[in-house]
Order: structure tokens, then C-alpha cells, then sequence
């Protein structure tokens, strides 16, 4: 359909949910040049009015090179059996002013005599017509739960169902029993409403897995289950395409989602070699740190994290020189620390004291519902008290099924410490 000068009518035909208005309205995403609106039923019933706003459209310092006016349905709100007919007539008045815009009128219905009735309106003005039948076909079922999981992203800074507390599992079933996709839509915004203020009563724990590694491969496996620069967050949809069909159809996921956000579960890599010049000789307690090592640990994400600080504009992706020399020095150290990872953990709570944040290492919490232990908890006063699982895995162990399951490991021990879980 090409629109060059003067009005057109398109009488556009769709089901329920099949996506019309948002299709209409998303034009102006994809054609930038077009000014998109929806006319009122005061536009409708009135030519002053109908040709004052599509006058207020144009007085803007570029005027769009086309205008698009939406009518969402009006039949269904009770408007006069005359209206289609007037309006065209009004449209085809318009139309014949000297130098009339480029401007395109859809009216959407979801009825196919409606539609008809539009068309029929234009008997007498033909040439404003674009087309008798034209009709808007949904995606195929298959395709909607895709479709909804992308449509929420877009709306939510690209953040997926799941951070909200809605798995995919969820949409799949939502859309199996739903008459269209916008019905899928409607369904899932409601229990994502109630998800959303479920959520609002959050721990006072935050829960961090600070993972040591040796090298960029280990260092890009870590960060491939996190929204590295949203401060490691733990990624759902990445740690769940890892898993068996059998963990699928196992596993509590809904539980362990919810432990996920209710703990705000991160996954933070360390570079062995910013450990390594505070955890020389475990075996020796009240060890003094040199200054410029505790600085250089001040800088790492996990730091930024564990202390709340992290800057997601500042963010820069972990890095290190496996050539250089304490990256090499600490490549030889790490597989042998990782047979202590209470000495390291013990490392850890010391140096972030040594830097003004209190924490303790072996930590027991409990809840009504459990136990769990921190390696390392961090307790800053106005602020979430920070629970530090160190996963020393030697640097060979660092797999996606190792860290798939470490990640298990930990939702299942939250989600039961919080009573999302019985415990087994």
C-alpha cells in the first residue's frame, strides 16, 4: 500500500488479541517519519474537531511526513449506527481541501460485518478506500510464548519473565489455554501484578557465590550464568537452558526462582590473582596485609558488590593477563588453596575488615524454616547483611556443569532456608 498525498481509509479486520492496536501503534517505531495517534469519539463525531487535531499534528518543527490516525474499536462503545457513514463522508470532505497532508485512517474492528459496513460507507468516495478486506492474521500458537517472553523483555530494560517470578513453564501453559495472544498477554501481566508485589517483602540477606579463576576462559564460563554488568546477577534463563529434561521435570523450579529473587542470588568472579597476595601461608592467622594488595582488592567487582557500591556505569569486564607474572604466580598457587577453603573464606572476612567492612567468616544463620552458613558474612549497619559461599572449585572443575550445579546447590539450600522448600 503505497499513501502518497490526500486521506485514505483502511477498514482493518483482526480477532480479539490478535494484535491490531499494537501493530497500528507501532508504526511509528518502524516508521519514524510518521506521526501514529488515536482518534477520540468527539474526532469521530465531529469535523471541527477531526480536522483540528489532524491541523495540531503538523505544527511541529518537522512535520512527520505522513499521519497516521487510529480508531481502536468504536463500535463497541455504543456509537451510533450512522456514525461509519458520516465519518467517511467527513474524511471525503476533508480530503478534497486544497493541499490536503498525506494521511492515513484506520478504523479496527473485530467483527467482519463491521468491517464491511466501513467499506460499504465508501460507496459514494471510493477513492479513499485502500482496501475492503484487509485483515491482520496472528502469529501461529507455537510462536506465542516467545512472543510473550520477548514482549516483556522489551518493556522491562530486557530483563526476562523470570526475574519477576514467571518461568517459562509458566507462559507455555498460559498460552496452551489462551483464545489469542493478547489474551496470553493479559494473563500473564496479571500474575507477573501479583508476583511484583509478592516480591516487594525482600530479605534483609543477599546471597553471593564469588567464584576465583585463573584465566579468561574460566573467567567467561562464570560470567556466561550472570547479567555480568547488572553486579553479576544471577541470569535464570541461562543457568536453566543448562539443565537436563529430567532436572526440568525434577527440580522445584518455581521454588528455587523465587529463592533466586528473593535472596537477589549473585555470581561474581575474582581473579585468583587478586586473592593469592592475601591468602599466602592460611596456616598463619593475624597476617599482615601489604596496602597496595587490600588496595587492588578495593577494586575488584566483588568488593563493589559485597559492599553494595557497584556502578553499572563504571562497569569494566573482568580481565587478566594470563602472561604476566602474578598471573602466572597465581595460576601455580590457586589448585593448591583449593584444598582450604576455610583458610581463604577466613582470608576473605580479614582483608574486608582490614578495609573498614566488618565481616566474619563461618558464619551460622538461622531462620523459623533453617540453617545455612556463610563462608563469609558481611554485616555493614543500614545495609542487606551479605551471605559469601565460596565456590574454590580447582581451576579443571570450573565446567558449565559444575557451575550448573553449584548453582543448584545454593537455591536449594536459600530457598529452604526460607521456607520456599521443605527441607529434605
Amino acid at each position: 500500500m503505497r499513501v502518497s498525498g490526500g486521506i485514505r481509509f483502511l477498514p482493518l479486520y483482526g480477532l480479539s488479541g490478535s494484535g491490531k492496536t499494537s501493530a497500528a501503534l507501532e508504526l511509528a517505531t518502524h516508521l519514524p517519519q510518521c506521526d501514529v495517534f488515536t482518534l477520540s469519539g468527539d474526532q469521530l463525531e465531529s469535523r471541527a474537531a477531526l480536522e483540528a487535531v489532524l491541523d495540531e499534528r503538523l505544527l511541529r518543527t518537522t512535520p512527520p511526513e505522513m499521519l497516521v490516525a487510529v480508531v481502536d474499536q468504536y463500535e463497541e462503545a455504543g456509537s451510533r449506527p450512522d456514525l461509519p457513514k458520516r465519518f467517511v463522508e467527513t474524511l471525503s470532505l476533508i480530503d478534497r481541501t486544497e493541499k490536503r497532508h498525506a494521511t492515513l485512517v484506520i478504523w479496527l474492528t473485530t467483527t467482519r460485518e463491521f468491517q464491511t459496513d466501513l467499506a460499504n460507507a465508501t460507496s459514494r468516495n471510493t477513492r479513499i478506500l485502500l482496501s475492503r478486506d484487509f485483515e491482520l492474521v496472528g502469529p501461529p500458537e507455537e510462536e506465542w510464548p516467545n512472543i510473550i517472553e520477548e514482549t516483556f523483555e522489551f518493556h522491562n530494560h530486557e530483563r526476562p519473565l523470570a526475574d519477576f517470578g514467571v518461568l517459562p513453564e509458566d507462559v507455555r501453559s498460559t498460552a496452551l489455554v489462551s483464545d489469542s495472544l493478547g489474551a496470553s498477554i493479559e494473563k500473564i501481566g496479571g500474575e507477573l501484578s501479583e508476583e511484583v508485589a509478592a516480591l516487594h517483602d525482600l530479605s534483609r540477606y543477599r546471597v553471593v557465590m564469588l567464584w576465583p579463576v585463573t584465566d579468561a576462559l574460566r573467567i567467561t564460563r562464570v560470567q556466561s550464568f550472570t547479567n555480568a554488568r547488572e553486579g553479576y546477577r544471577l541470569n535464570w534463563n541461562a543457568w536453566f537452558q543448562q539443565l537436563n529434561e529430567e532436572d526440568r521435570q525434577q527440580l522445584q523450579l518455581d521454588a528455587l526462582n523465587r529463592a533466586r529473587l528473593y535472596f537477589d542470588v549473585r555470581l561474581v568472579p575474582i581473579a585468583a590473582a587478586d586473592l593469592e597476595p592475601l591468602c599466602r601461608d592460611l596456616g598463619t592467622l593475624n597476617y599482615d596485609f601489604g596496602q597496595s594488595y587490600l588496595n587492588r582488592f578495593r577494586l575488584s567487582h566483588f568488593h563493589s558488590v559485597a559492599t553494595d557500591r557497584w556502578n553499572p556505569s563504571s562497569y569494566a569486564p573482568l580481565r587478566e593477563r594470563e602472561d604476566s607474572q602474578r598471573g602466572q604466580s597465581a595460576k601455580q598457587w590457586y589448585p593448591t588453596a583449593t584444598s582450604n577453603p576455610t583458610g581463604i573464606g577466613r582470608r576473605i572476612a580479614e582483608a574486608l575488615t582490614a578495609l573498614d567492612v566488618p565481616a566474619a567468616h563461618e558464619k551460622t544463620l538461622t531462620s523459623e524454616h533453617g540453617r545455612v552458613r556463610a563462608d563469609v558474612l558481611v554485616s555493614e549497619p543500614g545495609k542487606k547483611e551479605v551471605i559469601v559461599e565460596l565456590k574454590a572449585f580447582a581451576p579443571d572443575q570450573t565446567r558449565p556443569s559444575s557451575i550448573k550445579d553449584a548453582i543448584r546447590t545454593t537455591l536449594r539450600r536459600h530457598a529452604q532456608f526460607a521456607g520456599f522448600l521443605p527441607r529434605s
